[in-house]
């Protein structure tokens, strides 16, 4: 199983919202890198929900629930749709993330624009283990 972390701005679609709705089309992705990860992810795969721009926190866990098609014109951009798993006990923040030195590595941290990015497993495991702090 691959783990990501995935970006959404709450004002336009929050973690409340895909709880509310029971699944969601993660599509509008146009970065390359980013259109790359969504192509690499597989049924089963979890991903962290991030709310960008407003509160810069990660929020809860999702699943992929259909792999990647295509989306929209071109071969270049696809979208792949994701479902709630469970909300973190408490958000970890941007600001926490960056403080804490086992995730310095972390994609969130060296490539703060990209929207969809790779959690490896042990930034996987200390995030959850600040969200139970």
């Amino acid at each position: 199983m691959n783990l990501w972390l995935m970006k959404s701005e709450p004002d336009v679609f929050s973690w409340d919202d895909l709880v509310r709705d029971g699944s969601t089309e993660w599509d509008g992705v146009r970065n390359h890198t980013a259109a790359g990860n969504l192509r690499a992810m597989k049924v089963g795969d979890r991903a962290f929900f991030y709310h960008s721009n407003i509160g810069l926190e990660i929020v809860g866990i999702m699943e992929v629930s259909r792999e990647a098609k295509p989306d929209g014109e071109g071969k270049h951009w696809v979208s792949v749709e994701m479902k709630p798993v469970e909300p973190l006990p408490n958000p970890v923040t941007l600001k926490m993330v960056k403080a804490e030195p086992r995730l310095a590595a972390m994609e969130l941290v060296k490539y703060s624009r990209l929207s969809v990015g790779k959690v490896s497993a042990a930034e996987w495991d200390v995030v959850l283990e600040m969200a139970k702090a």
